[in-house]
């Protein structure tokens, strides 16, 4: 057993979307690099994927994230 190892215990009633697995699991059974999570439910964590989407596509419409161009930034 390796000593820098430390294995994550899931709780029960947290749920985590699995991206190279791209499966539902309950408690963190892959590494934090490789999840979406926790969710509340399973049902939520099975939208993680979507979830992702919809966030990101805000994200990307939303004008307080982008740099106004640069004639308008000096107002004029």
């Amino acid at each position: 057993m390796s000593l820098f190892k430390k294995r994550t215990v899931g709780k029960p009633g947290e749920w985590y979307y699995c991206l190279e697995h791209k499966k539902v699991e309950e408690g963190p059974d892959c590494p934090g690099k490789d999840r979406f999570g926790p969710y509340a439910s399973r049902t939520e964590s099975e939208h993680a994927m979507q979830t992702a989407r919809d966030r990101n596509l805000q994200w990307e419409n939303d004008p307080k994230w982008h740099d106004a161009p640069a004639g308008e930034r000096d107002g004029g």
